[in-house]
């Protein structure tokens, strides 16, 4: 395979890259092909070799970091308007499959779209040779074939570190007598120029049925949908569903391009879907979930270079649990602008962005990123069943956390209370969790002192905690070892009940705040609650759930009547 690399940065326009070929058969492979220049709109130029079309255009510089996947990325509908930089050093060397062959919903088989989609391409190295079973032709011819100009020898790794620098930056390719001007593709109606024009039907007659707004919907969202066995009508992007005589029993918003209050038709529709009486279950992907924000009163704003790959970790707030994610857009939900009654359904774990929202009582949801993506992982793709399972009017199994609990504090020091002595036939799943307990916190940089009056457990063991008392865990012991550390977090929830009950009692005497130790893990408002077996109860009702009945005793005769009363089996 051979392919072309460089041994310094590209250089300005002005100025040759000093080429290094890696092999002896690609010596001259660059010396009748074209030169192009990439120019951002700050003025920075770097020059490259064309593999594409030899076109000037202008658009949106972003990056996309993901490895594999380029067919996908450059027929995808969200790239509209763009200058796609791809990170990875090299690209094409399994070129393009058949554009022909489709899948059994007629819809091209290893494609996005019909077409390429984005205005242009930069790569660092190109593979002229490519090798793949399921290849009909280059990267670069196919490229040609729909007009897309593409440049290779660029330092990709210094143009994505400029766009992070700058932020979302305007930028043009541009050949020799071939001026262009910078133009903001965001301008313009992007999804209005990727929707399609007709309405098309797929599984008719069948059922459940779901209608499905076109912003730029990639086609594996379709073969998704429709492969669930549900009747899809794929309707225009500015489909009038108020006045529709269409039969539905769920809307779907799909992914597309550019600034999400383009596509004000969507947002009408949507906005009057969510305020019927007896509304239908909505589920939006990417600029789905803009569009479900903004009609659902929400506000959206232009992030600084937006989130393009696919390894982003988004995290469910139903859950707590991050799942990794493959992205592609520019625009963002302002989580802080949600009206009452919806929440933050996913939170970016990087940057603390919108990653979806969810409504608390209604059959509405949305995520930011693509739970079908191809390729890229799927992670997620069971949101198309949670979407299902609400047209079949299942009730939801989760409920959303407050973000708020991810404003993770900081801890120097932290005071961990330990398991304590052990006799035999006791369980020693309280020394086996907290010397995990201090082994992540040490992972972490935290400063562990441990209490544990029991030199024969793991917790113990030399090296393990950066300090130990060997003094019984009593309130006013670990108080005075309070006083002489100055730990700024306990744990106490690794030390099982003696270690719980001296906690709590340190809470109520205003021990803990009085010296600004701050409870890790489970609060001791929580471990009052759950000790008290009223509060228990309290609590539980509270949300709905009840609670085996029990009753006190201490003589055989007394259990032996509590037990009948309260009705076999018993504990």
């Amino acid at each position: 395979m051979s392919s072309v690399t460089f041994s310094e940065s590209a250089a300005p326009a002005t100025q040759a890259p000093v080429l290094s070929p890696v092999a002896a058969d690609v010596s001259g492979i660059t010396d009748n092909a074209s030169r192009g220049t990439l120019v951002l709109a700050d003025g920075t130029t770097y020059a490259g070799y064309s593999f594409g079309a030899d076109k000037s255009i202008s658009g949106e510089v972003v990056f996309n970091t993901g490895m594999v996947g380029y067919p996908e990325a450059l027929s995808d509908p969200s790239y509209r308007g763009q200058i796609l930089v791809l990170t990875y050093p090299l690209i094409g060397n399994y070129g393009v499959p058949d554009m022909d062959v489709k899948d059994e919903f007629n819809l091209p088989k290893f494609f996005e779209s019909g077409t390429v989609q984005i205005s242009g391409l930069i790569v660092s190295e190109y593979s002229f040779q490519h090798s793949h079973w399921n290849a009909v032709k280059s990267l670069g011819d196919w490229l040609k074939e729909h007009n897309v100009p593409a440049l290779f020898g660029i330092d990709t790794r210094m143009i994505t570190k400029r766009i992070r620098s700058l932020g979302a930056v305007l930028g043009k390719i541009e050949f020799e007598g071939q001026a262009t001007e910078i133009a903001d593709p965001n301008k313009t109606n992007l999804v209005a120029e990727v929707t399609v024009k007709e309405v098309t039907v797929y599984n008719k007659g069948a059922s459940p049925k779901i209608v499905a707004f076109h912003c730029g919907m990639k086609h594996n969202i379709v073969r998704y949908l429709a492969s669930k066995g549900v009747e899809l009508t794929v309707v225009p992007y500015d489909y009038d569903l108020p006045n529709s005589e269409l039969q539905y029993d769920g809307i779907f918003i799909s992914n597309g391009p550019g600034d999400p209050t383009m596509a004000s038709k969507t947002i009408e529709s949507i906005r009057w879907a969510i305020n019927q009486e007896n509304p239908k279950p909505i589920f939006g992907i990417c600029l789905g979930n803009q569009i479900l924000a903004l009609a659902a009163g929400a506000t959206t704003y232009k992030m600084k270079y937006g989130n393009r790959g696919m390894n982003q970790p988004c995290i469910d707030m139903r859950t707590t649990r991050c799942y990794i994610t493959p992205q592609n857009h520019g625009y963002a939900v302002d989580s802080n602008s949600l009206p009452e009654g919806w929440k933050t359904f996913f939170m970016n774990a990087n940057d603390k962005s919108n990653e979806g929202i969810i409504h608390e009582h209604k059959p509405f949801f949305s995520v930011q990123f693509h739970p079908e993506a191809c390729g890229g992982p799927t992670d997620t793709a069971f949101l198309f069943d949670m979407f299902l399972e609400k047209v079949n009017s299942a009730p939801p199994k989760l409920t959303v956390m407050d973000t708020s609990l991810y404003d993770r504090p900081t801890f120097s020091k932290v005071l961990l209370l330990g398991s304590g002595g052990l006799s035999i036939g006791q369980a020693g799943e309280f020394d086996y969790s907290g010397s995990q307990a201090i082994k992540a916190l040490r992972e972490e940089g935290v400063h562990v002192v441990l209490v544990n009056p029991n030199i024969a457990t793991v917790q113990t063991s030399k090296g393990l905690a950066d300090k130990v008392y060997f003094v019984p865990v009593r309130a006013e012991t670990v108080l005075e070892i309070i006083k002489k550390e100055k730990p700024d977090g306990i744990l106490v929830s690794m030390g099982g009940q003696t270690a719980l009950s001296v906690g709590i009692e340190l809470y109520l005497n205003g021990d803990l705040e009085r010296h600004n130790v701050r409870v890790m893990g489970t609060q001791i408002e929580s471990i009052i609650d759950t000790e008290d077996r009223e509060k228990f109860s309290a609590k539980l009702a509270e949300i709905g759930e009840t609670i085996a009945l029990s009753q006190p005793a201490t003589t055989v005769e007394g259990a032996l009547k509590a037990a009948n009363e309260i009705g076999y089996p018993v504990l």
